[in-house]
């Protein structure tokens, strides 16, 4: 199956903010953040529904987050994703003229994820990094 294009804005939240103040290893912080939001004719065209699993690719890195429907009017092409570890694997190495990373415009691939896959684990991201 061929992904669906976007562009992702990231965003912050107050609940999510709030969670990973008390544990970015907690399943609450988890759930809230390991997030992609769709319009609802995006996510129908991907074959899925609320809470399916998606993954995310870029040339920068990939990440498998659970699928959330907008309740916002129509955005086609448009995701959003809260500030996270789980969005930084996708934020271009690349800064712009501002010398302020890409943070407001992450092209990306969208697909349901294969099979058996899971959330990307926090502590993966962060190996990731770790190098």
């Amino acid at each position: 199956m061929v992904g669906l294009e976007v562009s992702i804005v990231t965003v912050r939240d107050i609940f999510q903010d709030e969670a990973g103040r008390h544990s970015r290893f907690s399943e609450e912080y988890r759930s809230k953040s390991a997030v992609i939001i769709l319009d609802r004719q995006d996510l129908g065209s991907l074959g899925a529904k609320e809470g399916d699993l998606v993954a995310v690719e870029n040339d920068t890195g990939s990440v498998i987050v659970a699928a959330v429907a907008s309740h916002d009017d129509a955005h086609p092409g448009l995701a959003i994703m809260y500030n996270s570890p789980w969005s930084n694997q996708l934020v271009p190495e690349a800064v712009c003229q501002s010398s302020i990373p890409g943070f407001k415009s992450i092209r990306a691939t969208v697909q349901p994820a294969e099979g058996s896959a899971a959330v990307t684990d926090i502590s993966e991201i962060f190996s990731r990094i770790k190098g």
